[in-house]
């Protein structure tokens, strides 16, 4: 079934609805129902920080989950999914700054702090971290408000100290000590893969999972979450920064640990490809009717080239 699937197609039919949403709620009257609008410099900075660049994968993820589990919830799925890359953008502005990894080039183009400067940085990020969860609680009805606070609280969960700040901490920490692969994962399922694990859970949350469904959907989301991180890692010692869009051969740069530096590239691979496997057998015990979104999202995921 997954060779009569065109996922380039359902990719650009879906990033063209992403792209479009992003460009309306990531704009100054974002929100006509407040006295003021935002300062045009900062949104600036914030549509610098999302728009034109990107694979949206977690985007994907979400909109994929839904449609696997039939959501019925079309609107909440699609703010979702764009609060989904905000918090993701978000994150990457404040990763990038000079207190963080300090890096210059992201997507192709300069940091938002090199363009903007550190302070305008740091507060683009904030906002867009808080438009996140704006977009989650619109006012209208189409979305229950039932489905609103679970997404509410999965994005909450993955975004903080439990999740992705809590994986930039022990990332922060652990630069020039040797750590176990045990550790490594901790690490990385936390900083990166908590945030795609919750893409899946997001698009799953839209619609009606029996438990068994949603067990496999973890699954999938964890073994795709840390197939990524090791992926790029490889891509970091084997990518120039124009395929990669951002600098390469930091991670060895600032000592930091990776799969390539503990595993080595061979089994770097090898161990990747594990993970896609262990992805696509949770979806297979899914018991969901159609998966090929995913299956083909995951394959696309360990397969990049940037």
């Amino acid at each position: 079934m997954t060779s009569t699937f065109d996922l380039n197609g359902w990719c650009t039919q879906h990033l063209q609805r992403v792209e479009q949403a992003l460009d309306v709620w990531v704009s100054v009257d974002l929100a006509s129902d407040l006295a003021h609008a935002a300062p045009a410099d900062l949104m600036l900075a914030m549509r610098y920080a999302v728009l034109d660049g990107g694979k949206r994968l977690r985007p994907l993820l979400v909109l994929a989950a839904s449609e696997a589990v039939s959501g019925a919830q079309d609107e909440a799925a699609l703010r979702a999914a764009c609060a989904v890359e905000l918090i993701h953008a978000y994150s990457l502005v404040h990763d990038d700054m000079p207190c963080m990894d300090n890096d210059v080039l992201r997507r192709g183009k300069p940091t938002v702090h090199v363009q903007f400067g550190s302070a305008s940085a740091l507060l683009a990020g904030d906002a867009l971290q808080a438009l996140a969860f704006e977009l989650l609680t619109p006012d209208e009805a189409a979305v229950p408000t039932k489905c609103q606070a679970r997404l509410c609280r999965l994005l909450a969960r993955a975004a903080g100290c439990a999740g992705m700040a809590g994986g930039q901490a022990i990332d922060l920490a652990s630069v020039g000590r040797p750590l176990t692969e045990d550790q490594l994962r901790q690490m990385h399922q936390l900083k990166t893969g908590a945030l795609l694990q919750a893409s899946v859970m997001m698009g799953a949350a839209c619609g009606d999972t029996t438990a068994q469904a949603a067990q496999a959907l973890q699954a999938y989301g964890a073994a795709i979450g840390l197939a990524f991180q090791v992926v790029d890692d490889i891509l970091d010692v084997t990518a120039d920064s124009a395929t990669l869009g951002k600098t390469p051969g930091k991670d060895q740069a600032q000592d930091k640990p990776t799969y390539v530096s503990l595993m080595g590239l061979e089994r770097a691979n090898a161990y990747a490809q594990t993970l896609y496997q262990q992805a696509l057998a949770a979806l297979a015990s899914s018991g969901l009717a159609d998966t090929r979104a995913l299956q083909g999202l995951a394959s696309l995921m360990v397969q990049r080239s940037s």
